[in-house]
């Protein structure tokens, strides 16, 4: 019997160095040079057995040190049901490859179709896009889309209000394509209208990109902003949290024509910073300029319907250099865990959990005001993330959380720490914490 996928055998191995004519393996690597080659033994373990194996790595795992998540910015404690990782181990849909042949990834490509249906729904576009690594890498293709959308121009405005981690990846991306960025200060604790509008007076500015809910978790009034772009003929781009969109004002509702962020709050445990999948979403008349998988849905020769990639085109496989994007890691198995999630809550369940965590954020808020140790640093409206101004140096609050297991108070800016409150933090929880920090002196 022949096996197809075993390593070659010797004489597999002999057929080929003779074919291209080189006497052993050892001639084929004559070029590397004799003293960066390891001639010693290496230093590896004995073999140990399945049960020796799973040991191992339980001993590391009780290493990690398992804290009681109380921050956001960007990352997110929402719960997962158990039903999930069921699901998607199924055969039909477990593979993270990219369907290129429709006829064997029907399972694939439909739960692609219906994670784009579903996110293009919340963000209040015409299309969405799978396959975005993370929100910050869509960050960075959003405004690689305005200076495609836009040709000529040079510069794109990035609030200061947008998550560091965004900002930076963004200003890489810039930096390799020679893209100005210009930073628009935030005034109050939101994006400064004026300061935008003037920036966009100066002229050559391909695009804009705003967040939905800030580094300060401040949800972002953007009135006017659309149209302020839209006049010079830029793109007006919002960052957003997905699953806030189920109850806040959508980035559609605001104008925008390209929005970004990352699908991790649908259900995605933290994982201690990945993996995660960013999402793309825009306006119809942009959708030749987005990057990523795009399927759509056709009928087959029996006149079923089917699911398809389509505008390939724009992809790297078919236009190589020449492609919107040569984003090319498939997220599409993280992409199932989201479907799978935003079909079990439905709208009326991502309305609870963005109750319950607005309930939890706004009462950990005014327990936390309480104990003396902090001050409003804004008065405005937030959802389940807030910042506080610290009264004493947020390292001591840091420290202190940190012995009671509790991972929080991350300093935003110089005495400016941030708390996320999901629904997975009871009244119980927040009033032992806020008890506990009461005991500290201001």
């Amino acid at each position: 019997m022949a096996f197809s996928y075993f390593p070659h055998t010797e004489d597999d191995i002999r057929q080929m160095l003779d074919r291209i004519g080189v006497g052993s393996l050892e001639d084929l690597y004559s070029d590397v040079p004799s003293d960066v080659i390891y001639r010693k033994e290496y230093d590896l373990p004995d073999a140990l057995s399945e049960h020796e194996v799973r040991q191992y790595f339980e001993t590391l795992a009780e290493q990690n040190t398992n804290l009681f998540c109380l921050c956001g910015l960007g990352a997110y404690d929402h719960y997962s049901p158990a039903v999930i990782p069921h699901i998607i181990s199924r055969s039909e849909f477990l593979t993270a490859y990219t369907p290129y042949q429709p006829e064997v990834s029907q399972g694939t490509l439909r739960y692609i179709f219906e994670y784009q249906s579903m996110l293009t729904e919340l963000t209040g576009m015409d299309c969405t896009n799978a396959s975005m690594y993370d929100g910050a890498t869509a960050a960075a293709e959003s405004m690689m889309m305005a200076m495609a959308s836009t040709k000529k121009k040079t510069r794109v405005l990035l609030s200061e209000g947008l998550l560091p981690q965004v900002v930076d990846v963004v200003k890489t991306y810039a930096k390799f394509n020679g893209v100005q960025i210009t930073m628009v200060p935030c005034q109050d604790g939101q994006t400064s209208y004026g300061a935008m509008v003037a920036e966009i007076a100066a002229g050559d500015v391909a695009g804009v990109l705003v967040p939905g809910i800030n580094k300060y978790g401040i949800i972002e009034d953007h009135t006017g902003f659309a149209d302020a772009v839209h006049a010079q003929k830029g793109l007006f781009m919002v960052y957003s949290d997905p699953s806030t969109l189920a109850v806040i004002k959508t980035p559609g509702e605001w104008g925008a024509d390209v929005v970004c962020g990352d699908s991790q709050s649908l259900g995605i445990p933290l994982c201690y910073g990945g993996p995660y999948v960013g999402f793309l979403a825009c306006k119809k008349e942009h959708v030749r300029k987005l990057p990523g998988r795009i399927v759509g849905a056709t009928k087959d020769v029996d006149g079923k319907r089917a699911y398809v990639l389509t505008l390939q085109a724009r992809e790297q496989h078919i236009r190589r250099e020449k492609a919107t994007s040569n984003i090319c890691s498939n997220q599409s198995l993280m992409a199932l865990y989201v479907t799978v999630y935003m079909s079990l809550m439905g709208p009326k369940g991502l309305r609870e959990v963005n109750e319950l965590s607005y309930g939890g954020a706004h009462y950990l808020y005014d327990s936390l005001l309480e104990t003396g140790l902090f001050e409003k640093a804004f008065d405005k409206p937030f959802l389940k993330e807030f910042t506080l101004r610290s009264l004493v140096p947020a390292e001591k609050i840091q420290d202190a959380l940190m012995l009671i297991g509790v991972f929080g108070a991350v300093e935003v800016e110089k005495d400016l720490v941030n708390f996320c409150v999901t629904e997975k933090v009871s009244k119980e929880n927040i009033d032992a914490i806020v008890g506990y920090l009461k005991e500290l002196e201001a």
